[in-house]
């Protein structure tokens, strides 16, 4: 297993969650949970994934994504078992359309 950690600034698109309400969105081979968390307008990611050694791909499907969001103060956890990156991004679109109601 290997854990990734990213950190995005400047976000302006800030999700108003109820209290205690995650977005979770799943499939056979991954499962994305999103929140609202103060984090001074960051975006804050974190990946556990069985397939180790794929960081720069990671990096550039989520930096894609936070390119088409923006999000601010929302954490978000990506449990990975082998899911391609176009299923990573459909599935992160998913998670933060099933909180918003809106598309990308």
């Amino acid at each position: 297993m290997e854990t990734l950690n990213f950190r995005f600034e400047k976000g302006n698109r800030q999700l108003v969650l109820p209290a205690n309400m995650v977005g979770v969105v799943s499939s056979g081979n991954l499962e994305v949970l999103i929140e609202s968390a103060e984090l001074n307008g960051g975006c804050e990611v974190e990946i556990k994934t069985a397939a180790v050694g794929f960081g720069a791909i990671w990096q550039a499907v989520i930096s894609d994504f936070h390119q088409r969001w923006a999000l601010e103060n929302v954490r978000i956890l990506i449990n990975d078992a082998g899911a391609t990156p176009a299923v990573v991004s459909l599935r992160l679109d998913q998670a933060v359309e099933s909180v918003t109601g809106a598309a990308a």
